[in-house]
């Protein structure tokens, strides 16, 4: 036997043992973790996040569910979402009952911009159902400042929301007769 076949037998037989040495390492060091049970979350888990929270769907069919209906009066929330339609709307959340509008800037009046907050804040058609804050800003100087609230604006765009919700109202009522 050469050298040379000598040298190619001990690389053959170094690579079959650093096989086996990989191999037998790669399974041993699987013994040492720990296999523990999945177990079920206390509380529905969203899918989307991975956070805790929500609804499981199996709970949805069940029969003694609680109304989720909207928790505020539909013809305020109708009508308020038609009041503000002229203006851009930045927030809307339809069971806490608010709509934000972003900064509107009418061209009649270039150095004045307005701001929305409106507030359905019952079940029931009433005047103190809903709540309008009006912001303005004026400008100077290429600087907005602001001006705060304009009540008497407020209170007449609370005079529209309610209109007409009871516009909204007859014409339902109207269409069933």
């Amino acid at each position: 036997m050469t050298i040379k076949q000598s040298i190619l037998r001990f690389v053959r037989l170094g690579s079959i043992l650093s096989f086996f040495l990989a191999t037998n390492l790669t399974l041993s060091s699987c013994s040492g973790l720990e296999n523990t049970p999945n177990t079920e979350p206390d509380e529905p888990v969203s899918v989307f996040t991975g956070k805790p929270g929500g609804i499981k769907l199996s709970s949805l069919l069940e029969k003694d569910q609680p109304d989720v209906s909207m928790p505020v009066n539909a013809l305020l929330w109708r009508a308020a979402l038609d009041i503000a339609s002229f203006l851009p709307l930045d927030d809307i959340d339809t069971f806490g009952g608010s709509i934000v509008t972003e900064w509107y800037q009418s061209a009649n009046t270039p150095n004045q911009r307005l701001k929305l907050a409106i507030f359905v804040k019952d079940l029931e058609l009433r005047s103190d159902a809903v709540k309008v804050h009006t912001y303005t800003q004026q400008k100077a100087n290429n600087v907005w400042i602001d001006s705060g609230r304009d009540e008497a604006l407020a209170r007449k765009l609370e005079d529209l929301i309610l209109t007409r919700a009871r516009e909204i109202r007859s014409a339902s009522i109207s269409e069933t007769n």
